[in-house]
């Protein structure tokens, strides 16, 4: 234990005068600087940075125990939420990122990372509170609009999921993140006709992700067009890794729905 105990044995020391009987105190020797307990400090934004270019696994312990050393941070909580979403471990990143909101409940990275959490995890009803008031917060900012989009159409909202990314392709014009959570909403209908001409376009954007290329692949394989799906997971994944994404499409080709989109979210990594 890092605190000093004070261990107090009573004796009787009886003399020969007949002396009063005594307590001695015995305490614990006083600590030194080398056996003292060290407090934990914030890592420097040198350590941060290598971390944030680790595997999810590294950064969730990492930033966990970030945010644990100081539940103030702005940063901690929300980046150790994200690796945990990055994990497949959806309810303990909406649970952090929660965690986070009960002490800061204006940090909006929060408030979106919350959102995605339970999008991810099925449950998108419990992240809409949190993804409106991000977007109250920050009106201006298309990342908001486009979870609440993707939430809204998860709940059977498709009115209010069509104005909220109309609102987000406003703000960010054919922004392919926005374009991506339009068309897998539409894959999880089985609405293929919609979703590829979406990600084509998402596709076509210059700040265009590995995601939203292989998110086209699997709708191109899942339609049958399994040579041009080809060519992009293997212009895009190592050889083991395109062998098993082109594995699992023919084996689902023609089947489309929400079972077949969760699954191929998994399987993107290799």
């Amino acid at each position: 234990m890092s605190r000093t105990t004070a261990l107090i044995a009573t004796a009787l020391l009886l003399g020969a005068s007949a002396a009063p009987a005594i307590a001695l105190v015995q305490t614990a020797p006083a600590q030194t600087a080398a056996n003292a307990p060290r407090t934990r400090q914030p890592a420097t934004a040198d350590v941060r940075a290598a971390y944030d270019r680790a595997d999810p696994l590294a950064r969730q312990i990492f930033w966990t125990e970030q945010a644990e050393i100081n539940p103030m941070d702005p940063i901690a909580g929300v980046k150790a939420a994200v690796a945990l979403r990055e994990l497949g471990r959806f309810d303990q990143a909406a649970e952090m990122a929660g965690k986070v909101l009960m002490v800061q409940p204006a940090n909006v990275e929060a408030m979106l990372e919350a959102g995605r959490a339970h999008i991810a995890r099925g449950q998108a009803f419990y992240g809409i509170a949190a993804l409106e008031q991000a977007r109250d917060a920050r009106p201006g900012d298309w990342r908001a609009w486009s979870l609440l989009g993707a939430a809204y159409e998860q709940v059977r909202r498709p009115q209010d999921a069509s104005a909220a990314w109309a609102q987000a392709l406003a703000i960010s014009p054919d922004n392919p993140d926005v374009l991506t959570n339009m068309a897998m909403s539409a894959m999880t209908r089985g609405d293929t006709a919609s979703a590829e001409p979406l990600l084509r376009r998402a596709a076509s954007q210059p700040g265009a992700s590995l995601k939203v290329r292989l998110n086209l692949a699997m709708v191109l394989g899942l339609t049958g067009k399994m040579g041009e799906a080809e060519q992009l997971l293997r212009r895009d994944l190592p050889p083991d890794a395109a062998d098993s994404n082109l594995a699992w499409l023919r084996e689902r080709a023609g089947a489309v729905g929400v079972d077949q989109a969760r699954t191929w979210g998994s399987l993107q990594g290799g």
